[in-house]
């Protein structure tokens, strides 16, 4: 089922409400979800997988960082099947009190030497009901914001909840960053937990946003047609495959190359290269406050040219600034660090900006809930494991920064390849 003329009647005022709201839930949301990367590069790998070897504890803890990544498709299969069935706007009122909830409950998880095995193990439970929670969120928010966009603006709408991403890092890291300043034994004992207790009270803001929003027009539409998919996930799989291939592969630099930039060059940074914390933390803060503007942009881009094309576009840039991000990052000059960060940041924010119009125009109404978050959520899947990888060839190439950025230039590739293909896919609703 695709619009047609008998599409319903847009609400502008309406559409600018859904999509604030989609803003700001998605933000929260990722927030909670960052915060768990952050703590995984500098204090996870020290309280909860403590062994003699530091290598073999930051590759354990992100580990645990990956493991959430495994539960996102469940979360998209079953948050997709849900909203393509009982509606979109009550998916996200589960999937952000979910998510929320459980981060509040890492803030008080008790370390390894109170609790000892029991503590990585509740953790990384933990991670998972977070991974689900994830899932089915960006799918359905994406999915809301464009179905209540006018056709020619939904470029711009749907870059909306991508602006949610830098904004979950500028409130994830600065939180970080703000409790850095503590003295370590603080920073360990409690300090790092301030940040995950605040989702408690972030929740309350998301809820009051996201009730006084309403249900699709479109799926309110399928509904009064009686055309919903029994089985949604089956359907997309039997009937659309080619279209989350595409997909996939279009969000892979947008997610996988932004954990690589932040969550792995923070533990690199921090680490190998001994910089300080601060200034890791800092080189994220800025590049995701200039990530804003680059995803504004990405979205009138694509209402201009295509998402396909900005998105190929988007992933040739990454590809060529792959080598040179690393190459600053390795002098352990500061403001080159933070130059670094930033350029790779907002190249690869170029495909992430349109990969929500991008994969909404991949699939019909009845199928778009699961078709966006299945799609985008097997890109998770891969890119959970981009800062584990990245160790791994860290310790493999004796520590030589080259492997790293061979990996961010793949990733920029396979990216750029799914931009063309959708482009040649993705027909005009």
């Amino acid at each position: 089922m695709t619009e047609t003329a008998s599409t319903p009647r847009i609400d502008p005022a309406e559409s600018r409400k859904v999509a604030f709201a989609a803003f700001v839930g998605t933000a929260l949301e990722w927030y909670d979800y960052f915060l768990y990367g952050t703590a995984a590069s500098i204090v996870f790998d020290r309280l909860y997988f403590a062994t003699e070897d530091p290598a073999v504890a930051t590759l354990a803890a992100f580990a645990s960082f990956a493991v959430g990544f495994l539960a996102r498709p469940l979360g998209a299969v079953v948050f997709g099947h849900l909203g393509d069935r009982i509606g979109r706007r009550r998916c996200l009122l589960i999937t952000v009190t979910l998510i929320s909830v459980v981060t509040g409950l890492i803030g008080l998880l008790p370390d390894f030497v109170a609790i000892g095995l029991a503590a990585p193990l509740l953790l990384t439970a933990l991670r998972v009901l977070q991974g689900i929670a994830v899932g089915g969120e960006w799918g359905g928010a994406v999915t809301l914001a464009v179905e209540h966009a006018p056709p020619e603006q939904r470029g711009r709408f749907a870059a909306l909840p991508q602006i949610g991403s830098p904004i979950g890092t500028l409130l994830s890291s600065g939180g970080f960053y703000l409790v850095a300043m503590l003295p370590d034994e603080s920073f360990d004992s409690w300090g790092w937990r301030l940040p995950f207790l605040a989702a408690f009270p972030l929740l309350g803001v998301a809820l009051y946003l996201r009730r006084r929003v309403g249900e699709s027009p479109l799926f309110e539409r399928m509904l009064a047609e009686h055309d919903r998919a029994s089985v949604p996930a089956l359907e997309l799989f039997r009937t659309a495959w080619r279209q989350v291939l595409i997909g996939i592969a279009a969000s892979l630099i947008g997610i996988g190359g932004f954990y690589l930039l932040t969550t792995f060059v923070i533990s690199y940074g921090a680490g190998q290269l001994e910089l300080p914390k601060s200034l890791m933390l800092g080189a994220t803060l800025i590049a995701a406050a200039v990530q804003v503007v680059t995803l504004i942009f990405g979205g009138r881009l694509a209402d201009r040219y295509s998402p396909g094309r900005v998105c190929l576009w988007g992933g040739v840039l990454s590809a060529a600034v792959a080598f040179p991000v690393f190459w600053m990052i390795d002098t352990r000059n500061p403001a080159l660090v933070i130059i670094a960060v930033t350029l790779g940041i907002n190249c690869l924010s170029i495909p992430y900006a349109v990969s929500g119009s991008l994969l909404a125009g991949l699939f019909p109404v009845h199928l778009r809930y699961s078709g966006v978050a299945i799609s985008s959520n097997f890109s998770g899947l891969i890119s959970g494991f981009v800062p584990l990888i990245a160790s791994a060839l860290l310790i493999a190439s004796d520590e030589r920064s080259w492997s790293t950025a061979a990996l961010l230039l793949v990733l920029a590739l396979i990216t750029a390849a799914g931009g063309l293909l959708a482009h040649r896919t993705t027909h005009p609703a």
